[in-house]
Parts: structure tokens; C-alpha cells; sequence
């Protein structure tokens, strides 16, 4: 492998005792091969991404909430169960219990949904370690949303390959066919290598060209994305500009009715704050043309701007959830992606037909169809009217948002 690439590969240990390959200086290949070469992945095999998850610090208040009674709140559409669809969740470690989720959702009156799991690259349902909150905080909020709906666990390895792969297998898996994409998993954008960042995004513009909707959970640690330089960095895969980015929100609630809605940002309490902000190496979509996008203040470039939209996230008022036997609190924008993937089941069940690719009908929708959130800041950035870098457009006003849709599909098709 050094010979046929040019490279050279060690193995390395970090102080946490963590192993994986790694290589140094660049990758060649022949003139011949060149052009049809896009990226070269796994020759490293370092920890690409971390899941966005936070559990909460002090149990026991009455602050969070079970996912469906954030569907409550943020006026989910009623009458439909996402029968039909099929969410996949991608997850680079970790596992689930049956036992649990048949606990959690008999626990909620829920119907248990269909649940399976799909290895790639030889990944595999392990549970026992710090990564099962996120694997059963994403299926425990898109089945409660959805619970007449498919989930497929796609498990791959957590390297720049295993990222890939996951995504690939799940846009053109002919078999179970999903509709939908959650990803709870990322880091920030300049960490990747140029040619894993290519690669992923020209696998996620697959997944949009066939009519798959991606939601990406934002990141956790604020406008640095918690990289310590001491400079701006938004999250990828979030950043890319075929997925649906997901930002968090504290939400408050009394009798049934929200009654604040605000930036998430815990980062005093060093419990995290939403990612949010502008890409310094993905150019501004045309969807995002009149959204009052920024420049990157650090570096004027006119990048895509992240979040697309947001929901709750702060983990104290985060969600009520079921990991390896114990029941606990979790929140981050790990639980907005599910959130919102369940939404869109429940979307595709009322139109008929999948969402798709749901950015550029987003931004064509009137104010009614979010919560536009106008209050806190993600560390850098401010929230204001209508879209902003640290809520997007808002948090969902569902049953608005699905009409908004219908009218926006009627208009198009002349029905």
C-alpha cells in the first residue's frame, strides 16, 4: 500500500490509548489512474467523527421532555405514523437492546417500529459502550415520532472510509430502501482530509439527486465547533449543501404550550451550545441566495450557511431516553436530526410521495411554517429574524410546515 500510493503508514497511540493507522505526506497514483481517482480512504484509520450527544448533568427535574411530547409542542401533524417510510440512522460504534426499546415505547404507549440493522465494512450492533446514547437517543426519537415507519441501523466504522460507506450504503441500499438519512455523527469541516470531505459530499449530493432527505445534527460545541484555535469552524457532514442542517434550541414549556424558545448555549456550564455558522470551504447554495447569509467574518468568504433549521437540544430540557438499562436525560443536536427525520416521515406519509431533497423548498416557505427563534447566541453569532447562524429558519411548526408544503406541491403540479 506505501508503495502503490506513495506514502507512508505507522501506527500511533493517543494518551487516552486509542490505536489506529496512520499516514504521512500525500497520496500519489499513476497519471493513467488519476482522473478517475476521487479519494483514496482507509489507509487511516484514526476516529473520523464524534457523536453530538450531551447527557445531562443533573437528572431529575422536570425540565425534559419524552419526544412525543415535543411533537405536541412543536405541532407535529396527527393522523399519520410515517407507515411506509424508512428512516435510516447511521452509527460509527455503539450499539442497542432490544429489551430496551421494547421498554421505552411500551413505557410511552407507543407501537414498537420495525427495527433492524445493516453492517458495513464489518460494522456491528456492540452495545456496551459510551456510544449506545447515541444509537438509542436516535432511534428512541425517530420511532416515537414515527412509529409506523422502518428504521434501519446502518453500523460502520468510525474512520473517513466507514463514514463514506455508511453513507453510500444507505442512499442505494435497494433492499430497504429509506426515504430518509439521520446522521448524529461529525467534526469540524477543516479537519477532514480535502479528498474524505469530497468524497462524503459527493455521496451525500447522490443521496439528494435520489429524492433521499439527509438531516445532520449541527455539532454541540458552539461557533468553534470546539476546535481550540481560537477561530470560527462549522460542522461537517452539516456543512455540506446537500443535507438538511440541524441546530438546537433550550425550549421551555408550561400546560402544553412552549412557552420560550431560545439559543442553546450551555457553554458556562460546559454543557455545550448549538454549532452554527459559515462555511469557510463550501460556497454559498443558491437556495441560501436571499437568506442574509453572512460573509465568514474571519475570512470574507461567502460560504453556505449552517444550521437550515433547529429543535430542542440544551440537555436540560433535553429528552427522556432509555440507554442500557437506565433511564436518563440527553439532550444536543444528536436528538434534532432524529426529530426531524421523523418529521419528514410523517410528511411523506401525508403528500404521498418523498420530500427529497427539502432545502430549496424550505427557504420558498413562509415564516408560518417554522418557530423562528430571534433570542441568544451560539458564542459568535447572534439569532435574529428569520434564518440566522445559530437556528436556521427556526424550529418546526409541523402541521404549518406540511401545509405549507402540500400548497407549494399543488402550486408546482397545478393540481
Amino acid at each position: 500500500m506505501q508503495r502503490a500510493f506513495g506514502t507512508e503508514l505507522a501506527y500511533y497511540e493517543t494518551a487516552s490509548g486509542v490505536r489506529f493507522r496512520g499516514r504521512t505526506g500525500s497520496l500519489t497514483v499513476t497519471k493513467e489512474l488519476g482522473p478517475a481517482v476521487m479519494a483514496v480512504l482507509g489507509l487511516d484509520n484514526r476516529p473520523a467523527a464524534k457523536p453530538h450527544f450531551r447527557p445531562r448533568a443533573a437528572q431529575g427535574t422536570n425540565d425534559s421532555f419524552k419526544p412525543t411530547e415535543l411533537a405536541q409542542l412543536y405541532n407535529f401533524p396527527t393522523g399519520v405514523t410515517g407507515a411506509g417510510q424508512t428512516i435510516a440512522i447511521l452509527e460509527l460504534g455503539g450499539g442497542y437492546k432490544t429489551a430496551d426499546l421494547r421498554t421505552y415505547f411500551g413505557g410511552l404507549g407507543v407501537t414498537e417500529p420495525k427495527i433492524s440493522a445493516v453492517s458495513v465494512d464489518g460494522g456491528q450492533n456492540k452495545p456496551g459502550g459510551d456510544a449506545d446514547g447515541e444509537v438509542m437517543l436516535d432511534i428512541e426519537v425517530a420511532g416515537s415520532i414515527a412509529p409506523g415507519a422502518n428504521i434501519v441501523v446502518y453500523f460502520a466504522p468510525n474512520t473517513d472510509q466507514g463514514f463514506h460507506d455508511a453513507i453510500a450504503t444507505a442512499a442505494h441500499d435497494t433492499v430497504h430502501k429509506p426515504a430518509i438519512i439521520s446522521i448524529s455523527w461529525g467534526s469540524a469541516e477543516d479537519a477532514w482530509t480535502e479528498q474524505a470531505r469530497n468524497a462524503m459530499n459527493a455521496a451525500l449530493q447522490d443521496a439528494a439527486q435520489m429524492g433521499v432527505t439527509v438531516t445532520v445534527a449541527a455539532g454541540d460545541d458552539g461557533s468553534t465547533d470546539g476546535v481550540t484555535d481560537g477561530k470560527l469552524h462549522v460542522d461537517f457532514p452539516a456543512s455540506s449543501p446537500n443535507v438538511l442542517a440541524c441546530g438546537g434550541t433550550k425550549l421551555v414549556a408550561s400546560k402544553g404550550t412552549i412557552s420560550s424558545e431560545v439559543v442553546w448555549n450551555e457553554l458556562a456550564a460546559k454543557e455545550g451550545a448549538t454549532g452554527g455558522g459559515v462555511s469557510n470551504l463550501f460556497p454559498l447554495p443558491q437556495y441560501q441566495a436571499k437568506a442574509g447569509v453572512p460573509k465568514n467574518p474571519e475570512t470574507n468568504f461567502q460560504g453556505r450557511g449552517v444550521p437550515d433549521v433547529s429543535g430542542d437540544a440544551d440537555p436540560t430540557t433535553g429528552y427522556m431516553v432509555r440507554v442500557d438499562g437506565k433511564d436518563m436525560v440527553i439532550g444536543g443536536t444528536s436528538a434534532v436530526a432524529p426529530l426531524w427525520a421523523g418529521l419528514v416521515a410523517l410528511i411523506n406519509q401525508q403528500i404521498g410521495k418523498p420530500l427529497g431533497f427539502a432545502n430549496p423548498l424550505f427557504y420558498q416557505l413562509p415564516e408560518s411554517a417554522f418557530r423562528d427563534i430571534t433570542s441568544g447566541s451560539d458564542g459568535h453569532y447572534k439569532a435574529g429574524p428569520n434564518w440566522d447562524p445559530c437556528t436556521g429558519l427556526g424550529s418546526p411548526n409541523g402541521t404549518a410546515l406540511m401545509a405549507a408544503l402540500l400548497n407549494k406541491s399543488t402550486a408546482q403540479t397545478g393540481v
